[in-house]
């Protein structure tokens, strides 16, 4: 591989991340869904939960997305290891959530990434999201609800 394919790969991944945390901010489910392989995966082992394929991907968000009032999501760089036609990387998160129940969340994870080059592009196959950090102490500020703001 030349160092130039290199080079786009590691951006077209670093693309596919940063569509991801768009999707989930702007409640695009469907897009969000289109991000993985058919038989990608989402794995979340501090709550035992898992989604195998898009359609259940696509219903797990969306479940997740209504039990909060608003919810923020921050992508930073990680690191990428191509291999090929497949790669493996991190993504580290910071989430801040206001549940419709009161609850509060502040975390910090890392996204364990898989990844495989299709004829669309590089996509998911799997995503294990590992919390490092939680705090369900009220959150001190609020969410401005404008009008016709999602």
């Amino acid at each position: 591989m030349s160092d130039l394919q290199a080079i786009a790969d590691r951006v077209e991944i670093e693309a596919l991340r940063g569509e991801f945390t768009d999707a989930v901010m702007t409640r695009d489910y469907d897009r969000l869904a289109s991000l993985f392989t058919q038989d990608g995966a989402v794995r979340m082992p501090h709550v035992n939960a898992e989604a195998v394929g898009r359609k259940e991907i696509r219903a797990g968000v969306e479940r997740l997305q209504s039990l909060w009032d608003y919810f923020v999501q921050t992508t930073h760089p990680g690191t990428i290891r191509l291999e090929g036609d497949t790669a493996a990387g991190r993504a580290y998160i910071s989430e801040l959530m206001h549940g419709r129940d009161g609850s509060s969340h502040l975390n910090y994870a890392v996204y364990h990434d898989r990844y495989r080059r299709t004829q669309d592009g590089w996509k998911f196959t799997e995503r294990v999201y590992e919390v490092k950090y939680l705090d369900s102490t009220p959150l001190a500020g609020s969410a401005p609800h404008a009008a016709g703001a999602r």
